[in-house]
């Protein structure tokens, strides 16, 4: 199953309400939320209060990706603000196993994100407590930037490396996902799709979402 998962950091935000009203009724399968503290990232973005008022008007569910330090001080806050998935930073925790059963505790979906630059050595340390994982495909803290073209090499070698060990692990791809490159994003074993300026800068979001959806699942 593939998902598109919009990503309001590039939503109009002096509308942000009717945005996410839109979004839902244009195909989206999940809306992905960027939270950044100003201290893993370069950015500072919105907190929990912003959270639970999104929830009170996504008809999709909330994939929330916690770009911070310290993410095990904040995980309950945006539990109880209306997450149903957080993504915690293998470069921002000490004790990831522990982290990723703590979220689970809640009974919603835990996954582990790793930068551009990060491997994946003694992820299967934690593959029982992982329903996705996340890689980063730009250098996170700020919307708009290009893909890196080596992540499709990353991308496949994460997808064999679940297949040997007899795992269907969902690879969710966030940064620079637009039409003219998620097909092949798709083929190297990307299972969901976080896209802003893919979908937000484009004039009808079920149009852009539609023809993804084609490109991903041809």
């Amino acid at each position: 199953m593939k998902l598109i998962a919009p990503s309001i950091l590039s939503a109009d935000f002096l509308k942000l309400g009717d945005e996410i009203t839109t979004i839902g009724n244009s195909g989206a399968d999940l809306l992905h939320i960027d939270i950044m503290d100003g201290h893993f990232v370069p950015n500072i973005t919105i907190g929990p209060f912003i959270v639970e008022s999104i929830k009170k008007v996504s008809t999709i569910p909330l994939d929330v990706h916690l770009m911070i330090e310290n993410p095990d001080k904040y995980i309950k806050d945006f539990v109880d603000a209306g997450a149903d998935w957080i993504t915690i930073h293998s470069e921002a925790c000490t004790h990831i196993d522990r982290t990723l059963s703590y979220i689970k505790s809640f009974n919603i979906k835990a996954g582990i994100s790793f930068n551009p630059a990060t491997n994946f050595n003694g992820i299967e340390y934690y593959f029982d407590k992982l329903d996705f994982v996340l890689l980063m495909s730009v250098n996170p803290g700020f919307g708009g930037q290009k893909f890196i073209p080596s992540t499709l090499n990353k991308i496949s070698q994460l997808k064999n490396l679940f297949k040997e060990n007899g795992l269907e692990i969902p690879i969710e791809i966030d940064g620079g996902i637009k039409i003219d490159n998620i097909k092949e994003i798709s083929s190297a074993g990307a299972d969901i799709f976080v896209s802003g300026t893919g979908i937000f800068k484009t004039e009808n979001y079920k149009e852009t979402i539609t023809e993804m959806r084609r490109l991903i699942e041809e």
